[in-house]
């Protein structure tokens, strides 16, 4: 089997909302919604004010799958100015990658225009309008 690695999201409440933006992007389907009302058992309770959360959503891209989940109140917070990491997205063409980079930062804070970049890529970088960041590159050498 070959490994995969798969980037995982935490979001403050708007999980659902940015998958689906993420899913007019990529395109496909979700292949996993699970909400934290689905997880209610006797040792378990979700806030009622959470209980359509998401506790984990999967949307396939590729051979990879992109999974996030909404971040219960009681564990605080997640920071959404943080820059501590990417997802980066290997696109098939210039033209692919001009296409998913202007789609995903529509709204956002882009850090640097896609374009040629010093080694022989298309490369851009922003912050998309969820807080979370991205690079979209295309090497035409790959």
């Amino acid at each position: 089997m070959d490994m995969t690695i798969n980037p995982w999201i935490n979001f403050n409440g708007n999980a659902e909302e940015a998958f689906n933006f993420y899913k007019s992007v990529f395109g496909g389907e979700f292949t996993k919604i699970i909400r934290l009302k689905d997880l209610a058992s006797d040792h378990f309770q979700p806030d009622p004010n959470e209980a359509e959360k998401i506790m984990q959503i999967v949307l396939p891209i590729g051979g990879n799958m992109l999974v996030g989940n909404d971040v219960p109140e009681f564990m605080g917070k997640v920071s959404e100015n943080e820059n501590r990491s990417k997802i980066m997205v290997a696109a098939d063409s210039k033209e692919e990658a001009e296409r998913i980079f202007a789609a995903l930062s529509a709204g956002g804070e882009v850090e640097g225009a896609i374009g040629d970049s010093p080694w022989g890529t298309s490369f851009g970088m922003f912050r998309d309008k969820y807080g979370i960041e991205w690079i979209i590159e295309f090497d035409p050498a790959a």
